[in-house]
């Protein structure tokens, strides 16, 4: 379906959204909704590339870190400056703006009062046949976050990781950012690690530092579970190294998907779709609406918009490579599709927004109404930004601080409570034939 060129608003000339943009009246309509339906598959290129960096940082250590930065970076390091240095903190602490200093407090307090109701804590109780059972739960020893660079430093990413670390009590938080031509790290980048508990910093991005950080260097000492977004590139290197560490989830390119009715604000609606596009060009974001007015003025909006957007380069790819809007039968339907997309973050507008919200299932963060802007969650509401993507909304849950937390069961029991148990089990022994379990009972219930 064509979009026309219409007036903007903008001194600046208007630009062609290019996106797909289907009703389903299109032919083409029934095909392009059956692929929204889509599982995080890893591509066997980015797995052998991830594959060999992965083994070089095995083999070589901080050596390879060295080679990385200056393959991929750009920058010059030696092993003994991948460390983020004390001075280069205490840089960052005196360099940063008033502002910042108090975005950061500002943003940290809600992080950590949502952190502390999601938490699991210890419980007990007893069993019909007397033995006390429970759960204990305490922090990881050693955590790391990865902070994506690039040209978007991701303050907010920091907070989003190491904050909920620093709320659950994690003794060591360990940050991986890639480091700038010049081999520094942004100054508010620093601060804000600083701030939300790293303990340690390194100057290691991409692939390479999710591999320093799992299986260690002489430089890094491992972690026990790695934690933060990334390219693809930093996905697949997740992916690999489960089983030498724990991951949190599979988080990728930015997402947004817009669901709305006739009571959707196509203003604030289209701010949100360039909001995330700006991220980078492998962002995707989409629109299912059944409303014809809005399904036409959000691409008035997308058009007028774009042409003022600083990042509008960015964006405009982001559009053309994965962008979608999409003219649905009903509301219902459009509902199914956020199902089966299952998106990294929903915003959902619609008359009667609770009978909407029950049926979602799928989606990582839920954005109720015209005002809820993803932009407010990025920064400051309280919940951690770092979500599931490319579909995998549907296995995971975005980062939590009840992930920082190992747990253990407990179970207690005296010779009364092996009594009433031992029947059973020496059942389950004879079923099994396991004839020393039913044994290790007998013996404790008959001496």
């Amino acid at each position: 379906m064509p979009v026309r060129r219409i007036a903007c608003r903008s001194r600046q000339p208007c630009l062609l959204v290019d996106m797909k943009i289907l009703t389903y009246e299109d032919r083409a309509y029934p095909a392009f909704v059956k692929k929204l339906y889509r599982r995080a598959i890893p591509s066997g290129a980015v797995s052998a590339v991830v594959s060999e960096i992965v083994a070089e940082v095995a083999k070589k250590g901080d050596k390879a870190l060295v080679e990385f930065a200056l393959k991929f970076d750009g920058a010059t390091l030696t092993t003994k400056s991948l460390r983020v240095s004390e001075a280069e903190l205490e840089h960052a602490r005196n360099s940063v703006s008033r502002a910042t200093k108090s975005a950061i407090k500002s943003s940290l307090k809600n992080i950590h009062s949502f952190a502390k109701k999601s938490m699991r804590k210890n419980w007990s109780a007893k069993n019909p046949q007397g033995v006390e059972v429970g759960e204990r739960f305490v922090p990881f020893d050693r955590v790391g976050v990865y902070v994506p660079g690039g040209k978007a430093p991701l303050v907010s990413t920091s907070l989003m990781t190491a904050g909920f670390a620093q709320a659950a009590g994690v003794p060591e938080i360990v940050g991986a950012t890639p480091p700038r031509p010049d081999g520094s790290i942004n100054v508010d980048l620093l601060y804000a690690l600083d701030t939300a508990g790293a303990t340690e910093i390194y100057k290691a991005g991409g692939a390479h530092g999710i591999a320093a950080l799992s299986l260690g260097t002489k430089s890094i000492a491992p972690v026990d579970k790695v934690f933060g977004p990334g390219n693809s590139y930093v996905v697949e290197a997740k992916r690999q190294m489960v089983g030498a560490v724990s991951i949190d989830l599979l988080p990728g390119p930015s997402e947004v998907l817009i669901a709305a009715d006739a009571t959707g604000n196509a203003r604030f609606l289209a701010s949100d779709l360039l909001a995330q596009a700006e991220h980078g060009p492998d962002s995707v974001v989409g629109v299912v609406t059944h409303s014809k007015g809005l399904f036409k003025d959000i691409q008035k909006e997308l058009e007028i918009q774009l042409a003022e957007t600083p990042r509008r380069e960015i964006a405009t790819k982001a559009l053309k490579k994965a962008g979608f809007l999409l003219l649905t039968k009903s509301m219902q339907e459009s509902i199914d599709i956020v199902n089966d997309w299952a998106p990294e973050h929903l915003i959902l507008v619609a008359q009667d927004e609770d009978k909407w919200l029950d049926q979602v299932r799928t989606a990582g963060a839920i954005y109720v109404g015209n005002y809820s802007a993803v932009a407010v969650g990025d920064f400051l509401a309280g919940p951690s930004h770092t979500l599931p993507t490319e579909g995998s909304g549907r296995s995971f849950s975005g980062l939590r601080a009840d992930q920082f937390q190992r747990r253990a069961s407990v179970v207690r029991m005296d010779q009364a409570a092996v009594r009433k148990s031992q029947k059973v089990v020496e059942h389950f022994a004879k079923m099994e034939g396991l004839h020393a379990h039913g044994r290790s009972v007998t013996l404790r219930a008959e001496s």
